[in-house]
């Protein structure tokens, strides 16, 4: 059985996230997907919307997800989740900043030298992106004089 791991924060799921989903499981016969810990989400990025227990609930009830569990806290090492996942395969995401060739590096310094680490394609939409689904919203309730201004 081919093992494929994803990786996120999965906050405001949309379709953008089922498509990365979609795209990892066929890479592999079973897809585990770790949803970022709230502390990690609050140092990398943003305050989290939901918090890791929905995220990883909400992920885990799609159907290419085999399996979702909660990533560890920014002080353990990002690679100490691979024995518990014992992924054959990493699949990034196409918006990810994550630099495959230093993750190679890091994973071939580790002795993980039999992981294939690769990058899926992204959703051909103009809101496959959380960021870009908020600016939508938010231009569409100022048209709308939604914001309180009307």
């Amino acid at each position: 059985m081919k093992r494929v791991m994803a990786v996120g924060v999965f906050d405001l799921l949309h379709a953008g996230h089922l498509h990365y989903m979609e795209q990892a499981k066929s890479l592999g016969d079973h897809l585990t997907v770790v949803v970022a810990h709230d502390d990690t989400v609050r140092m990398r990025k943003h305050e989290p919307v939901t918090g890791q227990e929905l995220r990883r609930r909400m992920v885990n009830g799609l159907k290419p997800v085999d399996d979702a569990i909660i990533g560890n806290p920014p002080e353990v090492p990002i690679f100490d989740i691979l024995p518990v996942v014992q992924p054959d395969v990493i699949a990034l995401g196409y918006d990810q900043e994550h630099a495959e060739d230093r993750i190679r590096v890091q994973l071939d310094e580790l002795g993980f030298t039999n992981i294939e680490v690769t990058r899926v394609e992204g959703l051909s939409d103009d809101l496959d992106g959380t960021r870009k689904i908020i600016a939508r919203i938010l231009q569409m309730s100022s048209n709308e004089g939604l914001n309180g201004d009307a």
